[in-house]
């Protein structure tokens, strides 16, 4: 059975320091690909060696929600011009944070539509945070999908879950983290369960958000496992089906991403 991790962050403190023992631990687990999501894109030459130099490492390029009033200055031609690296397999991430607000609102905003273009543009995924901002998310992305076809993927999905139907009925995707392991998850996992299937895939947001049984811990690209099983779970099928499921779904998705011959 091999898995996707689709979102983690390899290139944070208290990951990248041990970042051979981490791949090595994910290799043993079946996660055979990972996808590390770009949060600022002054940092992004070291996320981008990180892919370069770990072959079943891909990357994104864009500034997280909490850093958009430090990178205002960042416009679509560069991130489209960033994304031309092989390497390079999304857009963001980026959206809106209600809950935090460690960014003004107008400048998340600003940051969102800039994405969106490059998104556009280039033809990648565009991975998107929102917390506590269902409505004004939905209303960007379909506000901007009347202008042009972009695909977008809600990323570590814990909004309600009419924000999950109105960006499928879009064309998009959604992305379960170890939260749909937790017991007070109950709205979660009913969401899970609901969505089209051809739709969903799982990640860490490492080294946050461990599932259960590592709760608590730092989060890995390994633990994945534990989300896809209460996935399965969720929609009554095997284990081995899910990861199939999820990581045709990946594939489709990201199709930047060369499918390896174990992944057929």
């Amino acid at each position: 059975m091999l898995v996707v991790d689709s979102h983690c962050h390899l290139d944070f403190e208290g990951v990248q320091d041990q970042l051979p023992e981490v791949l090595d631990r994910a290799e043993k687990a079946g996660v055979g690909l990972m996808v590390s999501i770009s949060s600022r894109v002054a940092k992004f030459d070291n996320l981008r060696r990180i892919a370069e130099e770990n072959t079943n490492v891909f990357c994104t390029v864009g500034t997280h929600p909490h850093n958009a009033h430090e990178e205002l200055d960042i416009t679509a031609e560069q991130l489209v011009e960033l994304a031309k690296h092989p390497k390079v397999v999304g857009i963001g991430e980026v959206g809106l944070d209600y809950h935090y607000d460690l960014s003004p609102r107008e400048a998340q905003e600003a940051n969102f539509f800039v994405h969106i273009h490059a998104a556009r543009r280039s033809g990648l995924p565009l991975v998107i945070h929102s917390r506590e901002a269902e409505a004004d998310t939905i209303a960007i992305l379909k506000e901007e999908m009347a202008l042009g076809q972009f695909t977008p993927l809600l990323h570590c999905f814990t909004s309600k879950a009419e924000l999950a139907r109105e960006t499928v009925a879009i064309g998009g995707y959604v992305s379960f983290s170890g939260i749909l392991t937790y017991k007070t998850a109950e709205d979660l996992r009913a969401t899970a369960a609901e969505l089209p299937i051809d739709r969903i895939i799982v990640e860490t947001d490492t080294p946050y958000l461990a599932p259960v049984p590592y709760r608590g811990k730092n989060n890995e690209p390994a633990f994945v496992v534990k989300t896809l099983e209460t996935l399965a779970k969720v929609r009554g099928v095997s284990v081995e089906e899910m990861a199939k499921i999820t990581s045709d779904n990946f594939f489709r998705l990201f199709s930047k991403v060369p499918r390896p011959a174990r992944y057929a």
